[in-house]
């Protein structure tokens, strides 16, 4: 049947006790029929009629209601807290709070309502393992969901980039159309108003070339310089000038997916 706790005065709580020693408490006077009582696996205290089919007891007839004068239990009830049910359990189950079993000595210490003994987890300890349980699937998930996203920032980051370099490039493509008008011919960096490749290095250039390619068109051709990304390290961005039409073309060696849309081949 377990081990019993019974509250003495329905204030302290003593035990453990097996079945027969709480019958035997009864018996001798010093507990009563609406002494509480717990064990193990039961919800809250009860009165100890309501478990004495289960310990078997034979509980004594109860005396004639006298007139006028209020009955022990309804005392009992008016001088406990809240928390104690008397005679009938409070609304709706209220599990005992968990407290390890104390002696006569610490009786003094303990607080006004009796608690059962701790057995098993608290619900603390459960709180604590369902927000563990909690905390790992939200680790999972944003794992899962960096693993997505990281790629996708990676490759705007070095899109990016590229982007930027060619936006730097544009004060030279201005400068080869106009020379190309006024000289009829294509640039190259020993010309007057153009310095050396390696001149133009900065941000994520390393050096720009300017001449004609093998269609006689002129351009420049920019060399990337993005340190430990080898997708753009050391990569080359064509910049093509058609004299007749007079509009730039822009390709390069890079991934398309590094590539603004119109460097895209």
């Amino acid at each position: 049947m377990g081990q019993w706790f019974y509250a003495e005065g329905n204030r302290q709580q003593r035990g453990p006790l097996a079945s027969d020693e709480l019958i035997a408490l009864y018996q001798s006077s010093r507990i009563a029929a609406d002494t509480l009582v717990w064990r193990e696996g039961m919800a809250q205290w009860q009165p100890l009629r309501e478990v004495a089919d289960e310990i078997g007891l034979v509980l004594a007839a109860p005396p004639a209601p006298v007139a006028d004068t209020p009955a022990e239990s309804d005392t009992l009830a008016a001088a406990l807290p809240p928390q104690i049910p008397v005679d009938s359990p409070a609304p709706g189950p209220v599990p005992p709070t968990p407290a390890p079993p104390v002696t006569a000595a610490a009786a003094p210490a303990m607080a006004a309502t009796p608690v059962p003994p701790r057995q098993g987890l608290s619900g603390c300890a459960i709180a604590g393992i369902v927000a563990g349980v909690v905390g790992l699937l939200l680790v999972v998930l944003i794992g899962i969901l960096a693993a997505i996203a990281l790629p996708v920032y990676q490759e705007y980051v070095l899109r990016s980039k590229t982007a930027q370099a060619i936006t730097e490039l544009d004060p030279i493509k201005v400068q080869v159309s106009e020379f190309v008008q006024t000289h009829g011919r294509c640039p190259v960096n020993d010309d007057d108003g153009f310095q050396p490749a390696e001149s133009y290095a900065s941000g994520d250039l390393a050096a720009v070339r300017i001449g004609r390619f093998d269609n006689s068109h002129c351009g420049i051709e920019a060399e990337l310089s993005v340190p430990d990304k080898a997708a753009l390290d050391g990569k080359q961005l064509w910049l093509d000038f058609d004299p007749e039409l007079h509009q730039w073309e822009c390709t390069g060696e890079p991934d398309d997916k590094y590539l603004p849309q119109h460097c895209r081949g």
